[in-house]
């Protein structure tokens, strides 16, 4: 089903079933499809081509997504945790005349009643890809983020493939957790629940936990979903492993929930199974923006935990002989200024597929540690089993070229003597090659050297700590 339709649809037959909510404003379905319409007409008059949009999470932000793609207006979701030089790059490299969100120097005030719209003439102003609806720019392991052109009949696709997937589960509300700003929360914490005509609570990041992308107050998290009772979440694996250990603790909190989807990363299969034990129905998936987000996905009748699921219905995936992950059937239309890429999408990650179809993501290609003594390991999987560990908050490992292992530690305050039992318990469970010989004990927390989605930035951490790693290998 077409978005558009879906929202047509349940403004004619649930006219006052609420659609949006954030506590003191509430829309409906017929007020939705009315304020879509109004908002999209305004912005066309405004002639506007390309819009950057730089708000919080709020209802404005998914009225004006909305709007935009209504009215044919390429929209640019801009994260705010994004760096200033990464926000200038997005503004200048996309070619955007119009702005909704601060102001800044060089832009024209235009205000649309109360949202504060900013217009310019952009300096240059790159070709799209024919049919591109949304510009998301990826912030990667580099500094400089990627814009990925998306057309909105492959977002409509992977929403409606995503809304089947779920659609017997009887979910009524979820409630957005990680910025709308990113496309996994963008289809998932709007678009899905519009296919399945059902709520989306759309929260202020502060109020649900989140200052930046990699800081989290995890009771400011249980308050909300107290408050809230939502059926659905979507998670990172560092939030899935917070709310893990508060399970414990506060399990009412948690009763609603009948479906929670965890991506961006990696999960220890014994992580999914502690939090099952303790209440949390929660299913692996994988995705990258190339690929439209999700692209596989565990559900209570598919589910084999340890892997990341079986592809959607309209992603076909298959393995190169370097054992890399290729997608086809959902590719992007191309990355901003360059030429469309092919069908098959080379997703840079490796993994395997196991007798029943199930996708298994074991690493990124380009992060492959290859030992002095010619052993390959992937250093996700040394760091995705160390996330089992209360006293380990974060690590990355290095063994590329050396004669030892060495890891990066950021441990949990209070907590550092337990280190070296948890090390060493850790390192049974890994073959020699991938075990960890040296440690440094250091904070891992900087937003510069994380991901949106949590991964360690490796060549930022590698090149800030290349003497400090050289130096414990000698001991």
């Amino acid at each position: 089903m077409m978005l558009f339709t879906a929202i047509e649809r349940q403004a004619r037959i649930n006219p006052t079933r609420i659609v949006l909510n954030n506590g003191t404003q509430q829309l409906t379905y017929r007020q939705l499809h009315e304020r879509i319409r109004q908002l999209a007409s305004t912005l066309i008059e405004q002639n506007i081509s390309r819009l950057v949009l730089q708000l919080d999470n709020c209802i404005d932000w998914a009225l004006i997504d909305l709007a935009c793609l209504k009215a044919g207006i390429v929209l640019i979701p801009m994260p705010l945790f994004f760096s200033a030089e990464q926000q200038e790059w997005v503004l200048e490299s996309s070619g955007a005349d119009a702005l909704i969100g601060p102001a800044r120097p060089g832009w024209c005030p235009t205000p649309i009643g109360s949202l504060p719209l900013y217009r310019r003439t952009p300096q240059r102003r790159p070709a799209l890809p024919d049919g591109t609806a949304k510009i998301t720019y990826t912030s990667g392991t580099t500094g400089q983020p990627k814009g990925v052109c998306l057309s909105l009949r492959g977002m409509e696709r992977t929403s409606e493939a995503l809304a089947e997937q779920v659609s017997s589960l009887g979910l009524t509300r979820h409630l957005t957790l990680l910025p709308l700003a990113t496309l996994l929360e963008n289809i998932t914490g709007l678009y899905v629940p519009l296919m399945l005509g059902t709520e989306s609570v759309i929260l202020p990041l502060k109020q649900v936990g989140f200052t930046g992308s990699s800081q989290f107050n995890l009771t400011a998290l249980v308050q909300t979903l107290t408050f809230w009772h939502p059926h659905s979440l979507v998670l990172v694996p560092e939030l899935l492993r917070l709310l893990t250990a508060q399970a414990r603790h506060h399990p009412a909190c948690m009763n609603t929930l009948r479906f929670v989807a965890v991506g961006g990363g990696k999960v220890a299969r014994d992580l999914l199974l502690q939090a099952r034990q303790y209440g949390l129905p929660v299913y692996e998936g994988y995705g990258l923006s190339e690929c439209g987000s999700v692209v596989s996905l565990n559900t209570p009748g598919n589910d084999r935990p340890g892997s990341a699921g079986r592809p959607l219905p309209h992603c076909q995936v298959s393995l190169s002989a370097q054992h890399e992950i290729m997608v086809s059937g959902t590719a992007m239309l191309g990355y901003l200024g360059s030429q469309a890429p092919a069908q098959m999408i080379a997703t840079g990650d490796i993994g395997h597929l196991d007798d029943e179809g199930f996708l298994y993501v074991d690493g990124r290609l380009k992060n492959v540690q290859i030992t002095a003594f010619g052993r390959n390991f992937s250093p996700e999987w040394v760091e995705t089993e160390a996330t089992l560990y209360p006293a380990i908050a974060r690590l990355v490992i290095f063994g590329d070229g050396l004669p030892v292992n060495v890891a990066l530690i950021h441990p949990f305050p209070g907590r550092e003597q337990e280190l070296a039992s948890q090390i060493a318990q850790l390192n049974q469970h890994l073959p020699d090659y991938a075990r960890i010989h040296r440690i440094i004990i250091t904070n891992l927390m900087d937003p510069a050297l994380i991901t949106s989605n949590g991964r360690p930035r490796r060549a930022d951490i590698y090149q800030q700590y290349q003497q400090q790693i050289l130096q414990a290998v000698q001991e």
